[in-house]
């Protein structure tokens, strides 16, 4: 599925829920099922700056198909289910496609407008570096 396909798929997910409380326990849900990665990444070289819970992030490109493939964790759960979604979207595409990729489902479900500032901030410093790895990827 194209990111695009994939966020579309993550819009009609949410939009079965009305009330944001329904919509953060989906969050939670996400966070939950987000396999968790080896203690050998849990490294100050992966930690996300800007975030105000601690969020891992890192990145490797599958030699058979050159697509860049992420993994994660946070030490808040809903952090870890914003977490679980950018994955989500992101992972397994080629470099260029996730460095151009316009992330159009975090307005359409709301999560901007819903997070507090700080989850905000860290939202965008989570997409600023996935986008990075795309650029950093893209040879």
């Amino acid at each position: 599925m194209t990111i695009n396909e994939l966020q579309d798929q993550v819009i009609d997910d949410f939009s079965a829920f009305d009330e944001w409380f329904d919509r953060y326990a989906m969050l939670i849900e996400l966070g939950n099922q987000l396999p968790p990665i080896d203690d050998s990444q849990r490294v100050e070289q992966n930690l996300i700056q800007g975030c105000q819970s601690r969020v891992w992030l890192d990145a490797h490109v599958d030699e058979a198909t050159g697509h860049v493939i992420f993994e994660g964790d946070s030490d808040a759960v809903i952090v870890k289910g914003i977490l679980s979604l950018l994955i989500q979207v992101l992972s397994d595409h080629a470099p260029a496609e996730i460095a151009e990729a316009d992330l159009y489902f975090i307005e359409r479900i709301g999560l901007k407008e819903h997070l507090s500032p700080t989850r905000s901030n860290g939202l965008l410093a989570m997409v600023r570096q996935m986008k990075l790895y795309g650029l950093i990827f893209n040879k």
